[in-house]
C-alpha cells in the first residue's frame, strides 16, 4: 500500500478530517477534502462497509489513512471521541439517530471539541416524514424531479449512474458546506452541524431550470427544451460504425458553423424555428450516420462549431487534451481522475492509493496523539494483493449490490443497523 505524503499537498494541509466509513456520497466527499490536503483519517468498522468493491481499487479511499474502530464494543465510542476532539471536521452517513446511538453524535463531539465541524450526509436529511427510510441516488432524485427531465420523450426517464445524486446534489453541497462552516469556526471557534441531503442538492441544481419554468421558457417534459434533448442542435447522434457524437451549438454563430460543416447550410432552418426542430433533427441525424466517428471528430477539430467525440470512460484518458491537462492520472496501477480543481500556489496530487482498513492506527495514534486507539485497535486484515486491472464483467452482468439491509439514505451502511 502507498503511503500518504504528510507533506504540503494543496490548501487545506494542515486541517484534520475524522470520517466515519460508508460508501458512496460520504467516502467521495471526504476524498475531495483528502485531494485538497486535508489529513483525513477513516474509521473503519470491523468487516468492511459490505460494498462489493475490492478495496484495493477503491480510489475514494485514496490520499486518506485507516483506523479499524468497533464502536459497539466497550471504549469504541470512546475512541471515535478521542479522534473528534483533535479534528476540524467529522463527516458520516448514517441514517439519523444512528450516530446518537452509537455515542459519536454531535453533541457527544461537541462536549470534547466545541469548534468541530460535523458533517451529516443523507439522502432524506435529517428531518422530514421520509427522514428515515432506506434510499439510493435514484430515489432521492426521483422525487425532486431531477430525473424526470433526464431522457427521450415517450421513454422512461434516463438513469444517469448515481453522479446526479450521490456525486453532485450530495458529496460536493456536503464539502460546500463543511468548508463553509470550517471557515465560520476558524473566525468565531464555533462548530456546527451541517445537514446535507441529496434531495436539498439536487434540486438545488435544477434551480436555473425552475426559474425557466416560472418564466414560460420550460416546458415541464422530457425532451421538449432547449438543453434536455429536445433541440436538434443540442443532444447526441449516432454515426456510421455505431458510435456516437454530441453537439451543442446553441449560440447562433456556432449553430452556422455547425450546419456549414455538416453540410446543411442551405437546408436547415432558422435556429429558433422550432416548428421545423423535427424536420431539423432527422436531417442531421442522416448526416452523421454517414461518416464514422473519426471522420466527424476529424472533420470538427478547430472548429467552433462545439461537436465532441462521445468517449467511453476507457477511452477518455487518452484524448489529446485530457492527456496534455493530465485530467487522468494512474497511481498504483490505477488510471483514475486526477484531482480538480486545480491551484497555483497549493497543488494537489494523489499522495497514496486507496486505505487499507486498519493499515494506518499505530501511525494515526501517533500523529493524533490518541495512544488508546493502538491498544483497542482489531488488527488489519491482509494487504492487498498489487493493483492490476480486474478482468472486466460480462456486458449483460449487473454490478453486484450491497448485502440486503446495507443501504441506508445515505448509501452508507449503518454500524446499528437500518
Amino acid at each position: 500500500m502507498a503511503v500518504p505524503d504528510r507533506g504540503v499537498h494543496g490548501p487545506l494541509t494542515g486541517v484534520r478530517v475524522v470520517e466515519l466509513a460508508g460508501i458512496g456520497p460520504g467516502p467521495f466527499a471526504a476524498m475531495l477534502l483528502a485531494d485538497l490536503g486535508a489529513d483525513v483519517v477513516r474509521v473503519d468498522r470491523p468487516g468492511g462497509p459490505g460494498l462489493a468493491i475490492d478495496p484495493a481499487y477503491d480510489v475514494t479511499n485514496r490520499n486518506k489513512r485507516s483506523v479499524v474502530v468497533d464502536m459497539k464494543a466497550p471504549g469504541g465510542a470512546e475512541r471515535v471521541l478521542d479522534l473528534a476532539a483533535r479534528a476540524d471536521v467529522l463527516v458520516e452517513g448514517y441514517r439519523p439517530g444512528v450516530a446518537e446511538r452509537l455515542g459519536v453524535g454531535p453533541e457527544a463531539c461537541h462536549a470534547r471539541n466545541p469548534a468541530l465541524v460535523y458533517g451529516r450526509m443523507t439522502g432524506w436529511g435529517q428531518e422530514g416524514p421520509l427522514a428515515a427510510r432506506a434510499g439510493h441516488d435514484i430515489s432521492y432524485i426521483a422525487l425532486t424531479g431531477t430525473l424526470g427531465m433526464i431522457g427521450n420523450p415517450g421513454e422512461p426517464p434516463a438513469v444517469p449512474a448515481n453522479l446526479v445524486g450521490d456525486y453532485a446534489g450530495g458529496s460536493l453541497y456536503l464539502v460546500v458546506g463543511v468548508l463553509a462552516a470550517l471557515h465560520h469556526a476558524r473566525a468565531t471557534g464555533t462548530g456546527q452541524v451541517v445537514d446535507a441531503a441529496i434531495v436539498d442538492g439536487a434540486a438545488h441544481l435544477a434551480s436555473m431550470i425552475h426559474g425557466m419554468v416560472a418564466a414560460g421558457g420550460w416546458q415541464d417534459r422530457r425532451g421538449a427544451n432547449l438543453l434536455d434533448g429536445g433541440c436538434p442542435f443540442y443532444g447526441t447522434y449516432e454515426t456510421a460504425d455505431g458510435a456516437h457524437m454530441a453537439v451543442g451549438a446553441l449560440e447562433q454563430r456556432f449553430y452556422d458553423e455547425f450546419t456549414e460543416l455538416i453540410g446543411l447550410r442551405d437546408l436547415a432552418p432558422a435556429r429558433g424555428d422550432i416548428a421545423r426542430w423535427g424536420e431539423l433533427r432527422e436531417a442531421v441525424a442522416a448526416r452523421f450516420r454517414t461518416r464514422t466517428r473519426a471522420e466527424w471528430t476529424a472533420l470538427f477539430e478547430g472548429t467552433d462549431a462545439c461537436v465532441a467525440p462521445v468517449l467511453s470512460l476507457r477511452e477518455a484518458p487518452d484524448h489529446p487534451h485530457l492527456a496534455a491537462r493530465g485530467t487522468f492520472t494512474d497511481h498504483g496501477g490505477i488510471t483514475q481522475p486526477a484531482p480538480a480543481p486545480r491551484f497555483s500556489a497549493t497543488p494537489t496530487a494523489v499522495r497514496g492509493g486507496p486505505a487499507r482498513p486498519g493499515a494506518d492506527t499505530a501511525e494515526v495514534a501517533r500523529d493524533w496523539d490518541v495512544p488508546d486507539l493502538a491498544a483497542t485497535a482489531p488488527a488489519p486484515g491482509p494487504a492487498p494483493a498489487p493493483a492490476s486491472a480486474p478482468a472486466p464483467a460480462p456486458a449483460s452482468a449487473p454490478a453486484p449490490a450491497p448485502a440486503p439491509g446495507e443501504a441506508t439514505p445515505s448509501r452508507a451502511p449503518s454500524q446499528e443497523g437500518p
